[in-house]
C-alpha cells in the first residue's frame, strides 16, 4: 500500500505536536517535583521532622518518691510503697483495638475495670499525644506480672513503677499528717508551679495536714524519660533521661505513743486533746475524735464513700483542734481574771459576795452553784469557779480590757500553726457586734464574756496556747508540728505579779476542795481550770485546761469533750492522766 506524498507533512506535524505535548508534560512534572522537593525538604523541613519525631518519640513522666514523715521518736507516720501503673500514649489509644485488648486482659486477670471510667480517664489525663498517661493504677507486682504475661495484652502499653503513700499509724495521726490524692481540676488551676514542680492531671498532691502544708518540701522534682518507638509503638531505645528528685523527709513534734494514749482516753467521747511544750510551742499531742483512716483516701475511694465521709454528722474529717471553734467556758476566766487585775479592778484582796445570782437591771445571771459561794477573793473565785465574782468585776473591767488581754494571749486571730485550715476564733467587740449583728454592745454581753460564754470563740489549740503562755511566764510561742521549725517566742508584756495570782488560783483549782480536784494525779503537780460550756442544742460541753509540773511547767494540755457535761468530773481526770503520761511515761492514778 502506497502513501500519498501530500499526506506526509500532515502526519509529521501531528507526531511533532504529540511529542511536544508529552515533553511539556514531562517538563512540567519535573518542575512540580522539584518545587515540592524544595518545599518539603527546605522550607517545611523542620515541620515534617517534628511530625516524624512525634510519631516515634515518646515521653514518660516519672513522679518522684515523696519525702517520708516520722514522729519525734522516729516512728513512721507516712511511708512509700512500690506499685505499678499501666501506661499508654494517646496516639496509640485512638485505636479501639488497644482499649478492647486492655479491658479483656483486665477481665482475665480479675481486676476491677469499667470501660466508661477508662474512657473518662483517658480524656481527663490527655494533654499531649506523645506523653504517656496512666490507665490503670495501684497494681501489685503479681497483678502487673499477670497482665504482662497475657498474650493478648497490647504491646504498645507498658508498666511504670510508681511510689504510693501509706500511713502506718492510720487514724491515730490522720488530722496532723493528712493524706495525698490525685490532683483535682480546681487544684490544677490554682496550684503554684515552679521549676520541676509543675503538675498535670493524674499527679498526686497533698490534700490536708502536713502533706498539704509542706507539699513543696515533700514532693521532690519530676523526672522524664524520652524513648524511641517503632511503627508498632514498642520501645526501642532511651534517648534521654532525667531522674526524679526525691522529696525531703520530715520529722514531726508529735509523740505517737502519747497520741495513742490520748485516743484511748477519748475513745468514748467526741472532742479534742491537745498537748503543747510550754517552752517552745511544739505540738506533742493533737487528737481529734472521731478520726478517719487516710489510707483508702490516698489510694482512691468511690464517690459514694467520699460523700459518706463528708455527710457524716460526726464530721470525722474535721480537725477539731484547729478548725473547731467553741465557747471556752470558765477556762477563759484566767484571761478575764488577768484583765481585772491589770485594769486595777481586782487584786488579791478584792472580795465579792456570791449569793448565787447577779442582778443587772431586770436580768438575773446565775452562778453555777445556785446557793452561792459566800465571800470570794480572787484566788478563791478561780478555785471555786465562782461566776458571780466575774459578773461583778465585768461591769468595771469592760469588753475593751478583755479584748486587750485576749489579744496579748494571741486570741482573735490564727496562731500560725504549720497546718492548713486553722480558724481564727473570735474576740467580740462592740464594733464587731455592730457590723455583723447590727446591734449595740450591752452590759450583759460583758457579763457573758467574763465567764467565756456569749460570743467569744476559741479553738482548742488557742485554749492550750493560753495556758502554755501562763505557764511559761508570759511568752507566746507559735505552735508548730515540724520538729525543725524555727522556735518563735514573743514576749506578751503580761505582768508577772498578776500572772502569779492567776497561777495561784489555777493551783488551787486542782487542790483539795477545788472544782478540778479530780484532775490531780499522784506524783504530778498540776495546775488548771475547769469549764462547763452551755450548749443550746444538746448536752453541755466539758473542758479542762492545765499544765504540769505546776512549779516548773513543761506541758500544757487541753481536753474539750462535746456533750461531756462537766469539765471537773469528765475532762479534768483525762488531762491529769495525759500530763502524767507525758512526764512519767504512764497515766498514773487520779486522786479522789
Amino acid at each position: 500500500m502506497t502513501t500519498n506524498l501530500s499526506e506526509q507533512p500532515t502526519q509529521r506535524l501531528l507526531s511533532d505536536t504529540r511529542l511536544n505535548f508529552w515533553c511539556a508534560v514531562a517538563t512540567g512534572s519535573f518542575v512540580v517535583l522539584a518545587a515540592a522537593l524544595a518545599l518539603f525538604q527546605v522550607l517545611w523541613s523542620d515541620r515534617y521532622v517534628g511530625l516524624a519525631l512525634k510519631n516515634r518519640l515518646r515521653l514518660i513522666r516519672m513522679p518522684p518518691a515523696r519525702g517520708q514523715i516520722y514522729d519525734r521518736k522516729g516512728l513512721p507516720l507516712a511511708l512509700n510503697v512500690m506499685t505499678f501503673d499501666i501506661m499508654g500514649y494517646p496516639l496509640d489509644l485512638q485505636r479501639d483495638e488497644v482499649k478492647q485488648k486492655l479491658l479483656g486482659a483486665l477481665q482475665r486477670a480479675r481486676l476491677p475495670h469499667d470501660p466508661e471510667k477508662l474512657e473518662q480517664r483517658i480524656k481527663n489525663l490527655y494533654w499531649a499525644p506523645y506523653r504517656a498517661i496512666s490507665l490503670v493504677s495501684n497494681l501489685t507486682m503479681l497483678q502487673m506480672t499477670s497482665l504482662m504475661e497475657d498474650p493478648e495484652f497490647p504491646e504498645v502499653l507498658f508498666p511504670l513503677p510508681v511510689w504510693r503513700r501509706t500511713y502506718p499509724a492510720g487514724p491515730l495521726a490522720s488530722h496532723v499528717v493528712g493524706y495525698v490524692g490525685e490532683i483535682s481540676e480546681q487544684e490544677l488551676r490554682s496550684v503554684e508551679t515552679g521549676e520541676n514542680k509543675s503538675y498535670i492531671g493524674g499527679d498526686v498532691i497533698g490534700k490536708s495536714g502536713v502533706e498539704k502544708y509542706y507539699e513543696d518540701v515533700l514532693r521532690g522534682s519530676i523526672g522524664e524519660r524520652a524513648v524511641e518507638v517503632d511503627a508498632r509503638g514498642r520501645q526501642r531505645r532511651t534517648l534521654n533521661e532525667t531522674m526524679p528528685g526525691i522529696g525531703q523527709d520530715l520529722t514531726l513534734t508529735i509523740d505517737l505513743s502519747a497520741q495513742s494514749y490520748a485516743s484511748d482516753l477519748m475513745k468514748d467521747y467526741n472532742g479534742v486533746m491537745v498537748a503543747l511544750d510550754v517552752n517552745n510551742g511544739e505540738v506533742v499531742v493533737m487528737w481529734s475524735n472521731p478520726s478517719y483512716d487516710p489510707n483508702p483516701l490516698a489510694w482512691g475511694v468511690s464517690g459514694t464513700e467520699w460523700a459518706g465521709l463528708n455527710l457524716d454528722s460526726s464530721r470525722p474529717l474535721l480537725n477539731r483542734a484547729i478548725s473547731g471553734q467553741y465557747s471556752p467556758g470558765s477556762i477563759f476566766k484566767a484571761v478575764t481574771g488577768y484583765a481585772a487585775l491589770e485594769s486595777g479592778v481586782a487584786d488579791k484582796n478584792t472580795s465579792v459576795h456570791c449569793s448565787g445570782v447577779f442582778r443587772l437591771g431586770s436580768n438575773l445571771y446565775h452562778c453555777w452553784r445556785r446557793g452561792g459561794h459566800g465571800r470570794e477573793t480572787f484566788v478563791r473565785a478561780l478555785r471555786d469557779s465562782c461566776d458571780v465574782y466575774f459578773y461583778e468585776t465585768s461591769q468595771m473591767v469592760g469588753v475593751k480590757k478583755y479584748d486587750e488581754a485576749g489579744e496579748r494571749f494571741g486570741l482573735g486571730r490564727p496562731l500560725g500553726i504549720d497546718l492548713p485550715g486553722e480558724a481564727s476564733g473570735l474576740l467580740p467587740s462592740p464594733e464587731w457586734k455592730r457590723d455583723v449583728m447590727h446591734q449595740s454592745w450591752f452590759r450583759g454581753d460583758s457579763v457573758n464574756m467574763s465567764i467565756g460564754q456569749g460570743f467569744v470563740l476559741l479553738t482548742p489549740l488557742q485554749m492550750a496556747s493560753v495556758y502554755a503562755t501562763i505557764a511559761n511566764g508570759g511568752i507566746f510561742y507559735r505552735p508548730h508540728v515540724l520538729k525543725t521549725a524555727k522556735v518563735e517566742g514573743q514576749p506578751t508584756g503580761l505582768r508577772q505579779e498578776y500572772l502569779k495570782l492567776v497561777k495561784a488560783g489555777l493551783r488551787a483549782v486542782v487542790a483539795k476542795g477545788g472544782t478540778g480536784h479530780r484532775a490531780a494525779v499522784s506524783g504530778v503537780e498540776i495546775a488548771g481550770k475547769t469549764g462547763t460550756v452551755q450548749h443550746d442544742h444538746g448536752k453541755d460541753h466539758a473542758v479542762f485546761a492545765g499544765y504540769a509540773p505546776a512549779s516548773k511547767p513543761r506541758y500544757a494540755v487541753v481536753c474539750f469533750i462535746e456533750g461531756g457535761e462537766s469539765g471537773g468530773r469528765v475532762a479534768g481526770p483525762l488531762v491529769g492522766r495525759l500530763l502524767s503520761f507525758l512526764l512519767n511515761g504512764n497515766g498514773g492514778t487520779n486522786e479522789r
